[in-house]
Order: structure tokens, then C-alpha cells, then sequence
């Protein structure tokens, strides 16, 4: 049985890795442009990459410690989970003060390493997530809140269906890492998605300003779809019938 410092720890750990491994896809190595020949070109990974990036980190995390805290790496995981009846009410503020201490310390080494290269500026965005003139594609405010809400509503389902324990054992981690793939795919040019508070809050603070400013809404929003995902999958999947 793992203490509450152990649960922790993985979860500082966790959300590490989701926001280094993540967002620095995004800062390193989205666009990179090589000087070799007479032409640039771009060898960078771009969108794809970068959703694959945010899916791998929780797919590779979700086996290496979801049997010690559950790999929540997220507090509207954690939150709607909460909701749904899976995860104890008195765990939920340290789950989360864990969750978001990671973001913010991924960010830091992201930082650290990314101000390495001559012209290195926060101005680029560090991979904050925005709305309006700082949404990657100029998608307005209520289409941020709407993507957010309606994708980590998703994402949640995908959590609580995978981890039923009706549901196929053994397989949760890859369709949760893909399930953050796929909403990274329909989501990053409206707001450079989030779904994730404690990722969005770890960039926020070194860019500061405007990330800052808006941060608000990727709390909001991503809390605000995974309670209702909390609420409507008991009422599609029902109770596990009990077996003698």
C-alpha cells in the first residue's frame, strides 16, 4: 500500500514529465529549420508531433507509476474523478498542489534549457495557452472555453471508461495517451489546448503578462468538463453488477 507521500511524489514527477515532455516539444522542437544547403528546411515536427508528444508522456507515465498514484498528472483528472466516485475528496488538494508544483518545475527546466539558444524569447509564446490575439489560430474567447470544456469532457470519459473495471484490463494507459493525442489534434490551433490547469499554469508563469492574465479560463474550463464527465458517465455506464 503506497502512502500519501508516495502518491504525491509520482504525481510531482507525473505532471513533470507531461509538461517538459509536452510543452517542449512545442518550444524545441515543433519548428526547426536546418541551415544545410542552399535552402532551409523545416525538420521540425510540427502539430502532429507535438500532440504525439503530449500523448506519449502520459501513455509512458501511465505504466511507470499509475499503480503507485494512479497517474492523474492533472487536476481536472483528478477533479472529475473526484466527481465520478473514483477518487477520495481528501486526497484532492494535495493530488492537485503536486500536480501543478510539477507543471511549474517542468517549465522551469524547459526554460532553462530553451533561453540556451541565442534569441530565445517568452514573446514566442512558450507554449502558454491563450484565446484571441495569443490563440495560436485567432480563435475568440468563447471558442477557447467551448474546445476546452468539450475536450477534456472527452478526455475524462476516456479515463473513467478505460479504467472501469468492466472494461479490457491491461489497456488504459494507450487509449488514454491516445485519446490526448487525438484532442491535441482538433485542439492546439484554438488555444494551444490545455485541458490541463497545472499544464497550462507551469508556462503561464515565466511568460507572464498576458498568460497570466488568461489563465483563469484553463482552470475553469477543463474543471468545468471533467465534473461533467464525472456526472454523466455513471448515468451511461451504470453500476458494475456485483458477481457471487
Amino acid at each position: 500500500m503506497h502512502t500519501m507521500k508516495n502518491k504525491l511524489l509520482a504525481e510531482f514527477f507525473g505532471t513533470f514529465w507531461l509538461t517538459f515532455g509536452g510543452c517542449g516539444s512545442a518550444v524545441l522542437a515543433a519548428k526547426f529549420i536546418t541551415s544545410e544547403g542552399a535552402t532551409p528546411v523545416n525538420l521540425g515536427i510540427g502539430l502532429a508531433g507535438v500532440a504525439l508528444a503530449f500523448g506519449l508522456t502520459v501513455l509512458t507515465m501511465a505504466y511507470a507509476i499509475g499503480h503507485i498514484s494512479g497517474c492523474h498528472l492533472n487536476p481536472a483528472v483528478s477533479f472529475g474523478l473526484f466527481v465520478g466516485g473514483r477518487f477520495k475528496g481528501a486526497e484532492l488538494p494535495g493530488y492537485v498542489l503536486a500536480q501543478v508544483c510539477g507543471g511549474i518545475a517542468g517549465a522551469a527546466v524547459l526554460y532553462v534549457i530553451a533561453s540556451g539558444h541565442p534569441g530565445f524569447s517568452t514573446a514566442g509564446g512558450f507554449a502558454a495557452n491563450g484565446y484571441g490575439e495569443h490563440s495560436p489560430g485567432g480563435y475568440s474567447l468563447a471558442a477557447g472555453l467551448v474546445a476546452e470544456v468539450v475536450l477534456t469532457f472527452f478526455f475524462l470519459l476516456i479515463i473513467l471508461g478505460a479504467t472501469d473495471s468492466r472494461a479490457p484490463q491491461g489497456f488504459a494507459p494507450i487509449a488514454i495517451g491516445l485519446g490526448l493525442t487525438l484532442i491535441h489534434l482538433i485542439g492546439i490551433p484554438v488555444t494551444n489546448l490545455s485541458v490541463n490547469p497545472a499544464r497550462s499554469t507551469g508556462p503561464a508563469v515565466f511568460v507572464g503578462g498576458w498568460a497570466l492574465h488568461q489563465l483563469w479560463l484553463f482552470w475553469v474550463a477543463p474543471l468545468l468538463g471533467a465534473a461533467l464527465a464525472g456526472i454523466v458517465y455513471p448515468l451511461m455506464a451504470g453500476k458494475p453488477q456485483k458477481t457471487d
